[in-house]
């Protein structure tokens, strides 16, 4: 059985297709407002918003944790536990009046047919609730995921500006404490055994623990692993398949650890890229912008680095940094832990090193050396919410102008994200000079042979990738110990 509360409503269901995404349970129960648009996660009509029990604030009054989330990409066991919230929910239940952030789009004129505007809602909403700021950045970082198509984005940024210079309070913050209760009570009475549900032979599991996650993959092992689902679900959105049985890791205690030693970074593999992101970027700030353009708020508020690793897509953007960063993937089975170099994990096109009876625990991260010198780069057809079409990541290693050491990698080259050994070949123990640097593109000739698809052609994968180690060179003669190196015959990134 799962539990949560649609509204102040609390829901229990068990007799359900484990499938059913939050978006279809709420369209079927009449909660018509939340919109499917590109079911896909993409445009944001679909956009809801769930709180969870959040830290305890300064004055002792318990808080709630406000995430925008994709209802057409998220199964419904995923909001068990949690405060489920639609647009139907924001205009004052007794007088009709409406929620501040709903008045701030009217008073603005941030709507016209209609269609997208209770995703933008939702997404004000959330923002409302996170100490606002009427930053154009921190606007656009809240409304990213949001497509409109008929007003255009200026009302609607206004009335964003205007939420946030008004940091309105609403019953929901009145009701906080009450709510924080209520979910801590359906959690009690739901505490015997791990949620789940089953209907017609397919199932959805959501172990606590890993040792439940490890027997229960034991038990079943070509059941379907699922954390975030961002990528798992559109299987069942875009293809219109049924799986039989789903382990859900995202409640798996172990895997949201995170800590730091003097050397090393571990993240536990459902922590959500949200915060795994911003943690990252703290010890490499190389890595800032392309956290920031992974997907949007509502994705990378379900989305995990273990995810985005055990999906094994030759377009995913956190394997590129991994691989030029040295990192490990912890998996626990059976048999008990092993490591395995993300160098080693992706086997082929979507399949990985995993056993089908491992869990993926966590990603350790060295942390950086002296000398080391990082570049990342995403190229897309958009800057946001947008998959890339080459994600390039250059770390190299400088002493007394030489390369002592090279990794490079990159995704959407191959069928894999994968090294450039022969760049790095071209690059190590060689002096930072345009020589070095035409070498190293050159070498890439022998690393990659890419495809011709919808995102890019072979001709511009390879120019792009080229022009990236580059970038690399070009951000590496701007560091304060960089060291000059004149690469204009070369051309510009």
């Amino acid at each position: 059985m799962i539990s949560f509360l649609c509204g102040d409503d609390r829901i229990d269901l068990d007799d359900v297709d484990p499938t059913t995404t939050v978006l279809e349970w709420l369209r079927a129960s009449g909660r018509v407002g939340t919109k499917e648009g590109c079911a896909s996660g993409d445009c944001g009509a679909c956009t809801i918003v769930t709180a969870q029990p959040g830290p305890i604030e300064a004055a002792g009054e318990p808080s709630l944790d406000y995430r925008t989330v994709n209802s057409c990409i998220s199964l419904l066991g995923s909001v068990h536990g949690s405060q489920v919230i639609t647009v139907e929910d924001l205009a004052d239940p007794v007088t009709g009046a409406l929620h501040p952030v709903q008045q701030a789009m009217v008073d603005r004129h941030g709507s016209q047919c209609g269609f997208c505007t209770p995703g933008f809602v939702m997404s004000l909403f959330a923002f409302a609730h996170r100490d606002p700021v009427p930053d154009r950045h921190a606007i656009d970082t809240a409304l990213a995921g949001n497509l409109c198509r008929c007003t255009g984005y200026r009302p609607i940024v206004a009335a964003a500006r205007d939420v946030a210079r008004a940091r309105p309070t609403d019953r929901f913050d009145e009701r906080a404490a009450d709510t924080v209760a209520a979910l801590a009570a359906l959690l009690d009475d739901t505490d015997d055994e791990p949620p789940s549900l089953a209907w017609q032979g397919r199932t959805w599991t959501a172990p606590r623990t890993l040792a439940e996650a490890v027997d229960l993959l034991a038990a079943r092992p070509a059941a379907r692993v699922v954390t975030g689902g961002t990528d798992l679900v559109l299987e069942v959105t875009q293809d219109d398949r049924r799986i039989d049985h789903l382990v859900d890791l995202s409640r798996v205690a172990e895997l949201h650890h995170t800590g730091v030693t003097h050397d090393l970074l571990t993240i536990g593999a459902a922590v959500p890229l949200a915060i795994a992101g911003p943690l990252l970027a703290r010890h490499f700030p190389a890595t800032t912008e392309l956290w920031e353009r992974f997907g949007s708020p509502p994705v990378r508020a379900r989305a995990t680095l273990g995810g985005n690793l055990g999906t094994a897509s030759p377009i995913g953007d956190s394997p590129p940094v991994l691989l030029a960063l040295d990192a490990e993937v912890v998996l626990v089975g059976p048999e008990g832990t092993r490591r395995v170099a993300v160098d080693d994990f992706f086997l082929g096109y979507r399949e990985t090193a995993r056993a089908d009876d491992e869990v993926v625990a966590a990603i350790e991260v060295p942390l950086a050396s002296a000398g080391q010198h990082l570049s990342v780069s995403k190229v897309s057809k958009r800057l946001d919410d947008d998959i890339s079409a080459v994600c390039g990541v250059v770390n190299l290693t400088i002493a007394d102008g030489v390369v002592t050491a090279a990794r490079v990698a990159f995704g959407g080259m191959a069928a894999i994200p994968a090294r450039a050994r022969a760049c790095e070949a071209a690059l190590t123990g060689r002096p930072v000079d345009e020589a070095t640097l035409a070498a190293a593109r050159a070498a890439l000739a022998d690393d990659f042979r890419p495809i011709d698809d919808m995102r890019a052609s072979a001709h511009h994968r390879t120019t792009v990738a080229a022009n990236l180690v580059t970038r690399a060179f070009l951000e590496l003669a701007q560091t304060p110990a960089g060291h000059p190196v004149r690469v204009t015959a070369l051309g510009g990134t």
